[in-house]
C-alpha cells in the first residue's frame, strides 16, 4: 500500500499498490493528466557481457571480450502505452546524477500533465538526496522484484541486439555507443510498447 513516508513527491509500493499510487496522484493534482512512466539504470562498460547469437549446434560462437573497468550509465524511462520514452547518459551514478536528470525530465512534461515514475529502491533514489520536481511523483517498486519494471526488457533487448560482444577504447566511445544505441532503439515507438506495455499495466491503468 502506498504511504506518505519520505519527501513530498515520493511514494512506496507494494505488489498491489500502483492503482492506489496512481488514484492518489489524481486526488492530489485533479487538474493534470496522470501518465505512468517506468525508470531505470543500465552500466554498460568494457568489462561487456555475452549474449544469445545463432551459431552451429554444439559448437560456442566467436566474441570479442574486453577486461577493462571504464564504465558509462544510462538513466532511461518510458512510458509503456505509448511509447515514449527519455534517456540521458552519465559518466556515474550517485544521487546529485539523479537530480539532473530528474530535473531534464520534468522540463519535458507537459504543462497539463503530472508524471507518476516507478523505480527501484537504489541508493541514490533515496527521498533524503532527492529535490523531486512538482511534477513528478515517485512511487519505489517492491525490493527484489525487476520483473515489475518493464525497462529492464529494453535493457536486455539493447544489450542482446547492440551493446554485447563490444571492445570500447575508453569512456567517451561507451557514452557515444549508449547514446547511439538508444535514439535507434526508441525512434520506433511499436519496438518500446512491443517490450514494455505489460497486460498488468494495461488493468492498471483501465
Amino acid at each position: 500500500m502506498p504511504s506518505a513516508e519520505g519527501s513530498e513527491g515520493r511514494r512506496s509500493l507494494s505488489k498491489r499498490g500502483l492503482e492506489r499510487a496512481l488514484k492518489e496522484a489524481e486526488a492530489a493534482h485533479p487538474d493534470k493528466r496522470i501518465e505512468l512512466w517506468f525508470m531505470d539504470e543500465a552500466r554498460v562498460g568494457q568489462k561487456g557481457r555475452t549474449c544469445h547469437r545463432w551459431w552451429t549446434k554444439g559448437k560456442r560462437p566467436p566474441g570479442l571480450c574486453d577486461q577493462g573497468f571504464k564504465w558509462a550509465y544510462i538513466f532511461g524511462a518510458v512510458e509503456p502505452r505509448t511509447g515514449r520514452s527519455f534517456a540521458l547518459v552519465m559518466p556515474h551514478v550517485d544521487a546529485e546524477i539523479m537530480n539532473l536528470y530528474l530535473d531534464a525530465f520534468a522540463e519535458t512534461i507537459d504543462d497539463d500533465t503530472h508524471v507518476v515514475m516507478v523505480l527501484d529502491g537504489a541508493g541514490w533514489h533515496k527521498p533524503e538526496a532527492l529535490d523531486v520536481p512538482g511534477n513528478i511523483t515517485l512511487v519505489i517498486q517492491p525490493p527484489y522484484s525487476p520483473e515489475l519494471n518493464p525497462v529492464e526488457r529494453l535493457w536486455l533487448y539493447l544489450r542482446e541486439t547492440s551493446l554485447s560482444l563490444r571492445v570500447f577504447r575508453d569512456r567517451d566511445h561507451i557514452m557515444d555507443a549508449c547514446c547511439d544505441v538508444w535514439n535507434r532503439a526508441t525512434r520506433d515507438l511499436q519496438t518500446v510498447i512491443s517490450l514494455c506495455r505489460y497486460p498488468w499495466i494495461e488493468r492498471v491503468l483501465s
